[in-house]
């Protein structure tokens, strides 16, 4: 791959200058930078490194002085961080997967596959599967029966998608990402001890054993446009509607969603956060590390979930989330105040216990 400062300047909508015709062969950090490296240093922290390293052309920030950094090129961005996301984008090489349908790809007679779409080794297309143009489908991956996805979707290495899943435009699935299994539902003929706990609020009645029975899983996997989801991710099927993903989502690794979820738009789920069964979450909400959210809740619009938080409660739209059960931030950073300083209050009530004590025996 190679480009001009020049052209990719123009790519991100960035000024640019110096000699804008120098060649860029990839991206690197400051100060391992090569001489037709771009070296990525958008910002003072960044830039300190630049003379550790031999980059002739750099990407800073908009009033950077770029010159006294011994650059022969720079390019300047109004907003250097955002700007990452469509610089990556036009440098990013995929995954080296040949533009073709290899052979020993499995695809059933009756599956639909558009224009331009590369097949790696193993994979399977299952029937009445469909694949938009211009799409990917990684090695050994699977593509269950009647299962759509839209048009230029990139589908990593032993990726896993069930039957009847309808997927958008652009989709993104990393490599071990497993879509539409069985969800986790089992039921017994009488009241089991997670019902008792449930109904007592912790007291566990003396219970008959009991055989646990499956619940079916009918409903499969809807996902919008232009979602992505992390490596070893699972999103389990409905048990009678699909568990839905909307547009724009963005899932990270290691998440479970379990059946009949809903996740709205725009929302940003990060790693080993685990949603259970039929939880509802908004738009715009974030869900950060490790995060847990118990069965049948709904998480209200642009509500923020902090690390390992987990949320025993619906939370309100724009709530911001934190702890050991879930509270609102400023009331859990209160309680962590309050709590160290219990120390110090027991040893002053000791204290005035040892005072009120030697007063009452001198009295």
């Amino acid at each position: 791959m190679r480009y001009t400062v020049r052209e990719i300047a123009h790519a991100i909508d960035a000024e640019a200058t110096g000699d804008l015709d120098l060649t860029i062969l990839k991206l690197s950090e400051p100060f391992a930078a090569g001489p037709n490296d771009l070296a990525v240093a958008i910002n003072p922290k960044y830039a300190e490194k630049l003379n550790l390293g031999r980059a002739r052309a750099a990407i800073l920030w908009a009033d950077a002085d770029w010159y006294s950094f011994g650059l022969a090129a720079a390019i300047l961005p109004k907003n250097p961080r955002f700007t990452m996301a469509k610089l990556t984008e036009i440098m990013d090489l995929k995954q080296g997967f040949e533009d073709r349908i290899h052979p020993s790809a499995i695809i059933d007679p009756s599956a639909r596959i558009g224009v331009d779409v590369t097949i790696g080794p193993g994979a399977v297309i299952g029937p009445n599967a469909k694949i938009g143009p211009r799409c990917v489908i990684g090695p050994l991956s699977f593509i269950g029966w009647k299962t759509e996805i839209g048009s230029d979707s990139y589908i990593r290495e032993q990726v896993s998608i069930g039957a009847g899943v309808s997927i958008g435009e652009r989709f993104i699935a990393n490599p071990g990402a497993r879509i539409a299994g069985d969800g986790f539902s089992f039921v017994t003929p009488e009241p089991n001890a997670v019902d008792a706990v449930r109904a007592t609020l912790g007291v566990q009645e003396k219970m008959t054993p009991q055989r646990w029975s499956r619940i079916h899983s009918l409903g499969s996997v809807t996902i919008g446009d232009d979602v992505e989801i992390g490596a070893n991710t699972t999103i389990d099927s409905g048990t009678i509607r699909p568990t839905r993903i909307g547009h724009r989502t963005k899932i990270d690794s290691l998440v479970h969603i379990a059946h009949n979820v809903i996740v709205g738009h725009d929302t940003l789920i990060c790693g080993q956060a685990g949603l259970a069964g039929s939880v509802t979450i908004g738009n715009h909400v974030i869900i950060a590390g490790q995060v847990g959210v118990a069965d049948n809740l709904t998480i209200g619009d642009c509500v923020v979930l902090g690390a390992a938080c987990k949320v025993l409660t619906s939370v309100r739209a724009g709530k911001v989330m934190l702890g050991y059960p879930a509270t609102e931030m400023r009331s859990q950073i209160d309680a962590y105040k309050s709590l160290r300083r219990l120390p110090r209050i027991m040893r002053d009530i000791a204290a005035i216990k040892k005072a009120v004590f030697k007063s009452d025996n001198i009295s």
